[in-house]
């Protein structure tokens, strides 16, 4: 008797699609019955497929969602248009701290008769890492600088830009305005993050020019150093980035605690720029705003216990 082989038969498991038909899986049990009157080999049961990894809220958020699309818009038009109206009134000063300023006392470097220009941070207000945080999504795993090292170096042509960015940029610097990145990439990956820029269309940046690296003009992550060096060159109208140290590392000191760092940043001297000359994208994924404890995020005589609970 001759016996034909079952669909799929020495070639692997068939996969199905998870929207195929209900009754395919009867169809496929029945023709499957016809084939068992012939004796074989017992095959052990496929072991289990593990389950796939849950991307963190977060991410869903920031790279996922149209409200992380819209809110990075609205940034990014809101920075355009104080540019452009900003660039045709040629300021005093720029919006960059000088030295000697505090939280409690801020003081701006002059403009002068500097080129105009924007400084912008990279990752997460210009760029997206989608690969990256792709890969550390997938592994369940937390930050490690080696393979950030490496996803510097290799990961150029996996990022996109901004929902905005794009645009934002093409009119400023159409309009004559300089754009001028700071980032806390290492200066040894010039090359990639530039070419990662390029590739996101937000480009052109050239090191040591219009793109400033960690290492570039001081050691450490601080940013202050570099934007000096580049508000001594440029009037810098504005800037934007997705943490505070985007704009001032006087909010990253370490004897700053979680609500002392809220106070300086929402009241006070501060308040007034966000959205005037400082513009703020949102990044819930990682960064030194993901930190307070619940006495130090939720004020004691503003909580609520639900009366009904345990009925």
């Amino acid at each position: 008797m001759i016996v034909k082989p079952c669909p799929g038969e020495g070639r692997g498991p068939v996969r199905r699609r998870s929207w195929a038909p209900a009754f395919a899986g009867a169809l496929s049990v029945l023709a499957l019955s016809a084939c068992a009157t012939v004796p074989g080999p017992t095959s052990q049961a496929a072991p289990a497929t593990a389950a796939a990894p849950t991307v963190p809220p977060a991410m869903q958020w920031l790279y996922g969602s149209g409200e992380g699309g819209a809110a990075s818009l609205q940034a990014w038009h809101g920075f355009r248009d104080y540019v452009l109206r900003v660039a045709r009134a040629r300021p005093a000063d720029s919006v960059v701290l000088a030295q000697g300023a505090t939280l409690a006392t801020p003081i701006f470097v002059p403009c002068g008769r500097k080129p105009l220009a924007v400084m912008l941070d990279v990752d997460e207000t210009a760029i997206q890492n989608l690969g990256y945080e792709y890969d550390e999504a997938v592994r369940g795993r937390g930050f490690d600088p080696a393979i950030w090292n490496r996803w510097e170096r290799t990961g150029a042509g996996s990022v996109a830009p901004m929902p905005g960015a794009v645009t934002a940029l093409r009119a400023l610097r159409a309009a004559g305005v300089a754009v001028i990145f700071n980032s806390n990439r290492q200066a040894a990956n010039a090359t990639h993050t530039e070419a990662a820029l390029n590739f996101a269309g937000i480009g052109p940046a050239r090191h040591g020019e219009t793109l400033f690296l960690q290492g570039d003009v001081a050691p450490g992550s601080g940013k202050d150093p570099r934007r000096a060096a580049v508000a001594a060159r440029w009037c810098v109208i504005a800037m934007a980035g997705d943490q505070l140290g985007d704009f001032s590392d006087l909010f990253n000191a370490r004897a700053l605690q979680v609500g002392e760092r809220r106070r300086a940043a929402v009241s006070g001297p501060f308040a007034g720029l966000w959205g005037n000359g400082w513009f703020m994208l949102s990044n819930p994924v990682y960064g030194p705003g993901l930190r307070g404890g619940f006495d130090e995020v939720f004020p004691q005589d503003l909580r609520w216990s639900d009366p009904g609970d345990g009925d």
